[in-house]
């Protein structure tokens, strides 16, 4: 199976997330401005980190779940591509979703 599609999808959806993102957060940011007010939110350091937090648990999902598409073809008959698609987004969003948690109890200390 050709892996060159499962990359160009992945590089949309995350190349749109990260736009949206960035206009949510600049939208934020102008709210704040004009409210007088500064949000540690948006210290550079923090926000380095926590995206390289997002990044790797994200990357990790998509490797888990390349390695049990492989082996779910392998091991049974199901479609290949359902297989591959269906186990990286499962395991790359339960790699956000990790991240969003994690992220949560750091702003809560």
């Amino acid at each position: 199976m050709e892996l060159e599609p499962i990359f160009i999808m992945v590089i949309v959806f995350g190349f749109t997330y990260a736009v949206i993102h960035l206009l949510i957060r600049r939208k934020e940011r102008m709210a704040l401005i004009e409210k007088g007010k500064d949000a540690p939110l948006f210290d550079q350091k923090t926000q380095t980190n926590i995206l390289a937090l997002k990044f790797g648990l994200l990357f990790i999902g998509v490797a888990i779940g390349l390695l049990l598409g492989s082996l779910l073809v392998e091991l049974t008959t199901l479609n290949d591509e359902a297989t591959y698609f269906s186990m990286v987004f499962l395991f790359g969003g339960i790699g956000l979703v990790v991240s969003h948690f994690l992220e949560k109890k750091e702003r809560q200390e």
